[in-house]
């Protein structure tokens, strides 16, 4: 078992580090107080070639693996969560189903978009009313035709407001059980009928775009449709596979931000007379954070590979998240604690990244959900 990143993905790597430091760090929280990433940023990823990082060389990508998104994803998410869930979700719910799932003549119309950043991918599976319980949909699809006409609202659309593609999941069969009647269909965001609601004010990565979108008659080929009508339900859960992937990797990234945060004020800031690094109360805390985030990282990178060979990950994908996003939250709490007064104003990146923290327990499946998956995994096993 080699632990270590082969020298292709440690050259990737470094490249996404050098771009974050120089890039994104000195953006990050004016990203934060606009609420929207600068422009030139997703110039900057499309020239890295980070838009398509997972996209196969054919369609004009970088042709590498979710291992790789997992390392790339952590050193922008060290710098800058709103850019790295915009570049996840492009990824890893647009670009990985379209590859998994799309027709060759569907690959090769969008992937090409998506591996410049030309056009920006989300996803829509959450509606008002299924959350947790996606299955629970209500948006619909009715065909008329050599069309598809969609109705429904969806929220919590990440990228919602920036991207000319999106996954819809919508009812195909009211008869249907439940998963049994969804499809998944590629709707393009200047369609008729599609149009962006309202835009959420959110606690934290409030340089993200997240919306809602809603569909009135948006009427779209037959041919838009991405795999097996009524297999929508199977093409989401797969998918999210990879998106907790990407969000674990997340986690990870804002976790080793607190970590770095606490080593270097804890070298600075003296207390009776000496750093308070000295003291054992604070050397405890920062021995656990670096503890619980080099653990997330294997979990995460774990799951990167078991995806990358074609297996099925949803055990490990759950149980990445879950200790990650924990372990975010937990450094986050205790990079706050050892900064004290000061961590609680605008005046260090503290408050901000306890901010961004918080959402990695809650979107790709809340820390409940994923307890559900992995206990169930072993439970029916």
């Amino acid at each position: 078992m080699d632990f270590e990143l082969s020298e292709e993905l440690t050259m990737v790597r470094d490249m996404a580090r050098e771009f974050a430091v120089a890039e994104l760090a000195p953006r990050a929280a004016k990203h934060d107080r606009q609420g929207y990433i600068d422009p030139e940023v997703f110039t900057q990823l499309g020239e890295l070639g980070l838009w398509g990082l997972t996209v196969p060389e054919e369609h004009g990508g970088a042709g590498l693996g979710n291992l790789a998104l997992a390392v790339v994803l952590e050193e922008l998410n060290h710098a800058c969560a709103s850019t790295g869930v915009t570049v996840s979700v492009h990824n890893s719910l647009l670009g990985a189903p379209l590859r998994r799932f799309g027709s060759e003549e569907q690959k090769r119309t969008w992937l090409p978009r998506l591996a410049t950043g030309e056009t920006i991918g989300c996803y829509c599976l959450t509606e008002p009313n299924a959350g947790s319980d996606a299955a629970s949909l209500a948006t619909t699809a009715r065909l008329e035709g050599e069309e598809g006409v969609l109705d429904g609202t969806k929220i919590w659309v990440t990228n919602g407001g920036i991207a000319g593609l999106a996954i819809v999941y919508a009812r195909t069969d009211s008869e249907a059980s439940r998963a049994k009647g969804i499809s998944a269909f590629l709707v393009p965001m200047d369609t008729p009928g599609v149009e962006i609601g309202k835009s959420e004010r959110k606690t934290g990565i409030r340089g993200s775009s997240t919306t809602e979108v809603v569909l009135e008659g948006a009427r779209i080929p037959a041919d838009h449709l991405l795999g097996e009508r009524d297999r929508g339900f199977m093409i989401a859960m797969d998918t999210l596979d990879g998106g907790r992937i990407g969000i674990a990797s997340q986690a990870v990234g804002i976790g080793r931000a607190c970590l770095d945060a606490s080593v270097t004020y804890a070298r600075d800031r003296e207390q009776f007379g000496r750093p308070i690094g000295d003291f054992q109360a604070v050397q405890w805390k920062i021995a656990d954070m670096a503890t619980r985030l080099d653990a997330a990282r294997l979990l995460t990178h774990r799951a990167a590979v078991v995806r990358d060979s074609g297996g099925r990950c949803s055990l490990e994908a759950a149980q990445a998240k879950l200790a990650a996003s924990t372990t975010a939250n937990f450094c986050a709490d205790e990079c706050l604690q050892i900064h004290g007064g000061a961590g609680y104003t605008d005046d260090f990146e503290v408050e901000r990244l306890f901010r961004d923290a918080r959402i990695t327990e809650i979107y790709e499946g809340a820390t409940d959900i994923q307890r559900i998956v992995i206990s169930r995994s072993l439970l029916t096993a």
